[in-house]
């Protein structure tokens, strides 16, 4: 995010608008403990939250804490992730909580290294879960508040491709000095970025900072730089592998590899999304068949 203008954020408006048009998600109440935010982040990597709010009820109905996520059959927890995407995040989840259990005695670590030294949790994960769920004034950088910086900072239409390193400076330098603006600025910029600056219809209208953007100022200049390309999903070992999963997951747990040919017709692109299951530990396969880790 190079900056080309030297545009501040309206930070007392943005955090405004946000008092009033925030969404009322569940992770965001009084009350509400690192654990479930820390899972609530993980589960929204990639995934919508609409997807994602029902499997958080869920398993916090069954899982209300790390221990007793630790504690739980493997099996269990790929089924009850069921189609929300990625489900190696499952696993690591769970590997998450063990290490939670034995390391931190069963409590959500508030540094920023610590939450790094956690199974399955990165730079984004670990920001926010410090910010989020600690009150911690550290910079939080999704894809939506890079957006949100690039045009209202930098008066550009895109982000371009993303440095870790210059992301976080560059939302660090914009974080205000008491923390708990700082929380509250963090929180509400993200949310800027997904309900009003989006990425193909910005409603400018609408957007608390749209007397000091420099994007605006501009004339709403297009992008020019570098556009990366959407992700596809059919016909691609995701979706293969999505669909050998849901075979075992929907079923007793275990299937034959007769079962299994039945689901794509590509015997390459089935074998490989399959031996990449059973790489990534979601599947393991005995004496030719296929079943959830125990």
């Amino acid at each position: 995010m190079t900056s080309t203008a030297a545009h501040d954020i309206d930070t007392p408006a943005l955090i405004s608008w946000f008092s009033g048009a925030g969404r009322a998600l569940p992770w965001r109440e009084d009350g509400v403990s690192a654990w479930e935010i820390l899972l609530c982040e993980v589960m929204s990597q990639q995934t919508p939250v609409a997807r994602v709010e029902p499997v958080w009820r869920d398993w916090l109905a069954r899982w209300p804490g790390p221990a007793e996520l630790a504690a739980a059959a493997p099996a269990d927890v790929i089924r009850m992730w069921g189609k929300l995407g990625y489900p190696r995040r499952a696993l690591r989840l769970r590997e998450c909580a063990v290490v939670v259990v034995d390391t931190f005695g069963g409590e959500v670590p508030t540094d920023v290294d610590d939450l790094l030294s956690l199974p399955g949790v990165g730079d984004y994960t670990a920001r926010a879960v410090a910010c989020f769920a600690h009150g911690q004034a550290v910079p939080v950088v999704d894809t939506n508040v890079r957006r949100v910086v690039a045009r209202a900072v930098n008066g550009l239409a895109e982000a371009g491709p993303p440095s870790n390193r210059r992301d976080l400076a560059a939302v660090e330098a914009l974080l205000p000095a008491r923390r708990e603006d700082a929380v509250a600025f963090s929180v509400a910029i993200m949310e800027l970025g997904a309900l009003v600056c989006t990425a193909r219809s910005p409603d400018c209208d609408a957007c608390p900072l749209a007397s000091s953007c420099a994007w605006v100022a501009a004339g709403k200049p297009a992008w020019d730089g570098p556009r990366r390309k959407a992700q596809a999903y059919a016909g691609t070992d995701r979706q293969v592998r999505g669909m050998l999963l849901d075979v075992l997951r929907d079923g007793d747990g275990t299937a034959t590899a007769a079962r299994l040919d039945l689901v794509w017709p590509d015997d390459v692109q089935r074998a490989r999304a399959l031996a990449s299951l059973v790489d990534d530990g979601l599947v393991v396969q005995v004496e030719g068949r296929y079943s959830l880790p125990t």
